[in-house]
């Protein structure tokens, strides 16, 4: 099996757009491809979800151990014939600065070639030393080619290839020009998500179409990392949590949308059943003993989401009459009085008495640590910090009440930029995005929760 890892000298470089269709002209090509996304993020993930057509699933040091990234690398990616990992940031950028946790110390870890996306606007000669210096930095890190991006036309390009043959022993797999056609919108969180495009689709295979025109694949595969996964190992799982199979609703749509696959596989393999519903259509949720609602950008779909007044009253009923819930980021916001951006206010559903309002710039994004109080609604048995992520321009206002708390920042800001967690009857909701991993089996203590509940 090959394996690549597509990365970058820094952010914005386009490293999605050609790992997407990397995947998808390979796809085509007939290969089964597996997608891998570097650190915490929902939304390029979807995207290479959508080319590779399989589940694309996210190897971060941040909330995994290398035994835990190393395990679910080979788990997922055992029946396929060729593996891409997409970086994040820059190749050599992450979150110390002994590179520990950065995509050079991912791509060492898992064995993987390493092909660079050059944004080469506004450059010729300097991409030489640019080249020269990231094979220098670490010699142990496999560079085995670049991706020439933003290219201005034929003469650049020949330029380009004529500089890195010149001063570098680094092959150029392609040169991609901008292509407004296939060219995908930013938002302040990065790309749009793919279940936010009514052309996601067709916007992959016009993609494929491109990098199979000026990429050579061949000479990418050739120069990919061969290595023998060896027997797969799954992740070990733990036994249901409970003696009957517990049903959880899920909100599964435009709004809603950003789940971490192993964790949802995680519901099922603990014996849950998991019932996806749409917040903007469905005006009953599905009969369940839970609910849980992940991020999105509620914001985006504020209006749809008021419009659809009878869901919203029958989650607030629900949720007042005890049914366990758990709810992060966009789910959080969802659960207060309103949605306040640029003057406009929106409807949600009112259980908690604050108004969640839009800021222009970011309130919580990055990395963040935290510690359950006493007074978590499904407490865990450790006493060590818990990490996860946030990402939000959004802040609760004026809450109405003196609520009760379940996590101790220490790292983030949270709700309160001291405290995270917020819970009132059976619900929890956070600015944190959870994974379910070793160190914070958060799905187990929902699930013994929810079962405790139903009992």
């Amino acid at each position: 099996m090959g394996q690549i890892l597509i990365s970058a000298a820094h952010k914005s470089s386009g490293k999605t757009i050609i790992s997407s269709g990397i995947c998808a002209a390979l796809v085509a090509r007939g290969l089964r491809v597996q997608p891998f996304k570097k650190g915490p993020d929902y939304i390029d993930p979807m995207w290479l979800s959508t080319a590779a057509k399989r589940d694309c699933y996210n190897l971060d040091f941040w909330t995994q151990s290398d035994a835990e990234i190393k395990a679910l690398f080979k788990s997922k990616s055992a029946d396929a014939d060729f593996t891409l990992i997409e970086a994040n940031k820059g190749l050599y950028d992450g979150l110390d600065l002994d590179g520990s946790n950065s995509n050079a110390a991912l791509a060492k870890l898992l064995g993987s070639s390493v092909v660079l996306v050059l944004d080469c606007r506004g450059t010729i000669r300097g991409v030489a030393p640019l080249l020269l210096g990231y094979q220098q930095f670490d010699p142990e890190v496999n560079i085995s080619g670049v991706i020439l991006n933003f290219v201005g036309g034929a003469r650049h390009e020949q330029k380009l290839r004529e500089v890195i043959a010149r001063y570098t022993d680094i092959p150029v797999l392609g040169a991609v020009q901008r292509n407004d056609e296939v060219f995908v919108e930013e938002r302040y969180l990065g790309l749009i998500p793919s279940n936010e495009d009514a052309i996601a689709n067709a916007r992959v295979q016009a993609l494929a179409a491109v990098i199979e025109q000026q990429v050579d694949l061949d000479l990418l595969l050739q120069n990919a990392a061969v290595i023998d996964q060896g027997d797969s190992v799954m992740p070990v799982s733990s036994a249901p949590v409970s003696s009957r199979r517990l049903r959880v609703a899920y909100a599964c749509d435009e709004a809603f949308g950003f789940y971490y696959p192993d964790d949802l596989e995680t519901f099922t393999a603990l014996g849950a059943e998991l019932l996806p519903f749409n917040s903007l259509q469905d005006e009953r949720l599905p009969e369940a003993d839970a609910l849980f609602i992940g991020g999105g950008f509620p914001e985006r779909k504020a209006q749809q989401l008021e419009h659809n007044s009878a869901l919203r009253h029958e989650i607030k009923q629900a949720l007042v009459n005890g049914m366990p819930a758990y709810a992060e980021c966009g789910g959080l916001m969802y659960l207060c009085n309103a949605i306040v951006e640029k003057g406009q206010r929106s409807e949600m559903v009112g259980l908690i008495d604050a108004d969640c309002v839009m800021s222009d710039k970011p309130q919580g994004r990055g990395y963040t640590c935290f510690k359950e109080t006493a007074k978590s609604l499904w407490r865990s048995t450790q006493t060590a910090s818990m990490n996860a992520h946030e990402f939000h321009y959004s802040r609760l206002s004026e809450l109405g009440q003196d609520y009760v708390m379940s996590f101790a920042v220490t790292r983030g800001q949270g709700i309160s930029g001291k405290q995270d967690g917020l819970r009132m009857h059976n619900t929890l909701a956070c600015y944190a995005h959870q994974r379910h991993t070793e160190q914070n089996q958060w799905i187990s203590r929902f699930l013994a929760f929810v079962a405790s509940c139903t009992q």
